[in-house]
């Protein structure tokens, strides 16, 4: 296979990549890692590099739009977006640390978690009886378009949120995946705000999350242009497609797609994990 038929063949995997992440707010790098680990036999390290690479672009590429359109709540995003930094810059210290084995148990495991609490089914719309004391004090409830019009929100559970929002910047940098399964994760089921409100959200946030980190494996040498630049261009394609389908999009059908494809990538990491083929 030659380089440029390999880059194309990357790139293509990559846009699928991005049109999913920024139809869910996964952020591509939860089938970026995957894609090239096990389709394209890249070490695991420098796929995460990559990942976090296209996970930048992601943000940027869609992110901008979503804002716009009134779907992110970006008081939301700034303030969990402290605890995601601050959990990336401890991860990113941590990577060099842990062995790939692990990573990739650790990687399957978090998938099949986030598969079993988004089958969960909440309300779309929580109109909370008594508001939450952070939400009411950092004026955090808002609204987002519906086909009917402006469909109000509440947000619950703020400080349990602000805290899986650490841990998720720890898993970005660890794992290469903007933490958007974590994000959307804490979001919709902990902080119970709307499937689209979290994976706009979530879109909003990755960018700065894979940015505190992906300085740290530059330093280290992961990040390897050849590899990068096709995944950037690739997940940066399928995210901006991927802002203009969001709108009329299915959230239930969302949910499934989510689901299903959280599911296939967790079995393939975690036997690669077990038998050590990463």
């Amino acid at each position: 296979m030659t380089t440029l038929v390999f880059a194309l063949l990357i790139a293509f995997g990559s846009f699928a990549a991005g049109l999913l992440g920024a139809l869910t707010g996964l952020g591509g790098g939860i089938i970026v890692v995957p894609m090239l680990t096990l389709l394209f036999h890249v070490h695991l390290r420098y796929a995460i590099g990559a990942s976090l690479v296209s996970v930048i672009a992601t943000s940027s590429g869609a992110a901008a739009a979503y804002v716009r359109e009134g779907y992110t709540n970006v008081r939301i995003g700034i303030l969990l977006e402290v605890a995601t930094t601050t959990g990336a810059l401890i991860g990113a210290v941590l990577s060099g640390i842990v062995p790939t084995s692990a990573l990739a148990f650790l990687f399957g495991i978090v998938l099949l978690y986030t598969a079993y609490r988004s089958m969960k089914p909440r309300a779309e719309h929580a109109i909370l009886t008594t508001p939450h004391s952070w939400s009411v004090r950092l004026r955090l409830d808002s609204t987002y378009p519906t086909p009917a019009g402006l469909q109000p929100y509440s947000v619950d559970r703020v400080p349990q949120g602000f805290a899986i929002m650490w841990i998720a910047g720890i898993l970005s940098a660890l794992l290469g995946i903007g933490s958007g399964i974590v994000k959307v994760l804490a979001m919709d089921q902990m902080m119970r705000l709307p499937f689209k409100v979290s994976t706009t959200t979530s879109n909003f946030m990755i960018g700065v999350t894979a940015a505190a980190s992906a300085g740290v494996y530059l330093h280290r040498g992961y990040i390897d242009p050849t590899i990068a630049f096709p995944v950037m261009l690739g997940v940066l394609g399928g995210a901006l497609l991927g802002a203009r389908i969001l709108g009329v999009a299915n959230t239930t059908r969302l949910r499934q797609l989510f689901t299903i494809v959280v599911v296939v990538m967790a079995i393939e990491m975690l036997y690669k994990g077990a038998t050590g083929g990463l």
